[in-house]
């Protein structure tokens, strides 16, 4: 069974930094892209960063020189810190594993992690 669990979500005010993490289980971690997607009120959901099997990054315009994703992957674990927070970036994050083969993907979402940025 295949879980993303996402934590380190929370009240910020505008500013302050949050260290999102994402543990991965039932999955071979290393093969996967993994990234980060938010969802505000009334809003579709975006991509804020993703991160390749081989390491490469790609942010959101919005969110570049702000957040930073990385990857362990001794721990299956996906990070996003998060700094210079703003108002805006408040969402529902949540985790993304994607896997493309040659006929199939597998693909597969954490349940979400509130962040709130108010003073």
């Amino acid at each position: 069974q295949v879980q993303l669990v996402e934590s380190g979500g929370g009240l910020v005010q505008p500013g302050g930094s949050l260290r999102l993490s994402c543990a991965a289980s039932g999955i071979i971690f290393s093969l996967y892209n993994m990234g980060w997607y938010r969802q505000a009120p009334g809003k579709q959901p975006e991509l804020v960063a993703d991160i390749t099997s081989g390491g490469r990054t790609n942010y959101a315009a919005s969110v570049k020189g702000r957040f930073t994703i990385s990857r362990d992957n001794a721990k299956n674990t996906v990070y996003l810190q998060m700094n210079s927070l703003k108002p805006e970036d408040t969402a529902v994050y949540y985790c993304n594993a994607l896997r493309v083969v040659v006929g199939s993907a597998n693909n597969y979402w954490g349940q979400g992690t509130q962040v709130t940025v108010s003073s």
